[in-house]
């Protein structure tokens, strides 16, 4: 038999086995491979897990005021859930129902027992908080659903702020009611101090010879001494205006106090300054009834005071339906002794500067430098009230009237009686006395201002009034409080307001100020009961 060629022999089984190796042997490699890949993310996983869990670990240990510090505060949510959920108890027990707003209560108090755990005994841990804070979600939830949400709160907030505006209205429209009746009455220990000195006056002639004795005509006519006014039926007022004046002056024997009173206190105030001496300050006193120019020919205020109508609107205040605040109809405008400061170079025909000061008011710095003070060719030397807006001229004068639109600037600055430097003769070449009854006969229908003495004296001294330096005149004793600083600081101190430092209703942190200008050891002031 012939044999084949040897290119057609079939390959021996041998020579297969190699290739089957290989093949085994990249599979094992796959999967050694694959092995080794799953071992290597498993060994970097495993500081992953271990920094979260130190992670966990510092949470739960952290501190309540750190935590509350976290842009992410547990804390503060808590704290902002429970003051919703008391908002809403309000609004549960208004629209009574009392069973949600116990709940409501409870899940309250359980959170505020959590907060103040966590602050003073242990840390808080995430578990209690992620517990406090699902339960309240919960009834907060339920409260949402009972409607008690937002919109709803906002319009129950609003009725009853507006309720308690109309109350808080009503109150303080009562309490300056009887404010003003307190501030207008007089005290019984007042009164009987007048009768008392009256009763002095005309039982002991002694009393009138003493005063005769003092030979005061040539003092209370010499420019070359300080002159002080004051015009009042207020006998003890004006005794602290004289004394602390005579007390803070540094040269008492050159200071000269003009009174002007009324028929009723007269004698009485003449008997007090006679069985009193103040430093050899010279006392004179007068009675306006004396003064022959004062009629209704001349001072139409005089004229509109004793019309009628005019008195109805200070007395009863029925010509405008209660329209106008009690405050606008205080009878303290119908005396004659509140309008004499536009009078005061008549009243003093021989003077050439004086200084105006009101009876409220207490003296505790020397005053001559006021006297040397260069007015600048104005009148009026006062301090200025602009501080603030209210003190300037659209708050005191009806800029809807053309008349006073068309005169005056809104925005001027206001000023204020009480401590007034005025030139005479700078008032006698400009007819300031002529200006003020301009615009008081321009106002008989009250339709410029409403009341007093400022409005009117913001008109006539209009460009006429020089300011001075603050610490002159210290305003707001009688019905705010004043830095402290200002008080040591001021030369005058002004109790300008009801709450007057002889009334009970004086505000009492402001009272010693005044009080220790008075002798309360005096007999007659022991005998009408001052202490």
């Amino acid at each position: 038999m012939r044999r084949r060629a040897a290119d057609f022999r079939r390959p021996l089984r041998a020579r297969r086995f190699p290739n089957a190796f290989w093949w085994v042997l990249c599979g094992v490699a796959v999967l050694l491979f694959i092995y080794t890949l799953s071992r290597g993310t498993q060994i970097e996983s495993r500081p992953v897990i271990a920094t979260r869990y130190r992670h966990d670990r510092v949470m739960e240990g952290l501190n309540i005021t750190e935590e509350m510090l976290s842009p992410n505060s547990v804390t503060r949510q808590i704290s902002d859930q429970i003051a919703l959920a008391k908002a809403f108890v309000v609004i549960a027990k208004e629209s009574n129902n009392l069973q949600f707003a116990w709940e409501l209560s409870a899940q309250i108090r359980n959170s505020q027992i959590l907060l103040s755990n966590a602050a003073t005994r242990r840390p808080l841990t995430t578990r209690e908080s992620e517990t406090a804070i699902r339960d309240m979600a919960l009834v907060l939830y339920q409260a949402q659903l009972l409607h008690y949400d937002s919109a709803t709160m906002i319009m129950r907030h609003k009725a009853k702020i507006q309720s308690l505006e109309e109350q808080m209205s009503s109150v303080s429209e009562k309490s300056s009611k009887y404010g003003q009746i307190a501030a207008e009455e007089v005290p019984k220990s007042l009164y009987c101090l007048g009768i008392q000195l009256t009763s002095e006056w005309f039982r002991h002639p002694n009393l009138q010879r003493k005063l005769k004795d003092r030979k005061i005509d040539m003092k209370v006519k010499d420019n070359n001494l300080y002159h002080f006014c004051v015009f009042s039926d207020n006998i003890l007022a004006t005794s602290v205006v004289v004394n602390s004046t005579a007390l803070s002056s540094n040269n008492p024997d050159k200071v000269v106090f003009h009174l002007v009173t009324d028929e009723i206190n007269y004698a009485a105030m003449k008997a007090w300054f006679s069985m009193n001496s103040f430093r050899g300050v010279t006392v004179e006193v007068q009675k306006f009834e004396d003064f022959k120019w004062l009629n209704a020919s001349y001072v139409p205020v005089l004229k509109q005071l004793q019309d009628s109508e005019t008195q109805s609107y200070y007395f009863s205040g029925n010509s405008d339906d209660g329209r106008t605040p009690i405050k606008f109809r205080n009878p303290k405008y119908l005396s004659m002794l509140n309008h004499l400061r536009f009078y005061i170079p008549e009243v003093f025909p021989a003077l050439k500067k004086v200084v105006f000061l009101d009876d409220d008011v207490v003296v505790q710095k020397d005053l001559s430098g006021l006297f040397s003070i260069d007015l600048n060719g104005n009148v009026n030397g006062a301090v200025e009230t602009c501080m603030e807006t209210f003190h300037r001229y659209h708050k005191y004068l009806n800029y809807s009237h053309p008349l006073i639109r068309s005169h005056f600037d809104p925005d001027a600055c206001g000023w204020a009686f009480g401590m007034n430097v005025f030139d005479l003769v700078q008032w006698r070449n400009r007819n300031v006395t002529g200006i003020y009854h301009y615009w008081q006969e321009r106002n008989v229908d009250r339709t410029l201002w409403k009341l007093g003495t400022l409005p009117p004296g913001l008109l006539t001294f209009y460009g006429l009034t020089e300011p001075l330096e603050p610490s002159w005149h210290v305003l707001g004793l009688g019905y705010t409080t004043v830095d402290p600083h200002l008080i040591e600081k001021g030369a005058v101190l002004h109790y300008n307001g009801n709450s007057k430092p002889w009334l009970k209703i004086g505000m009492e942190k402001y009272k010693p100020l005044w009080e220790k200008f008075i002798d309360y050891t005096h007999p007659l002031l022991q005998r009408c009961n001052f202490h």
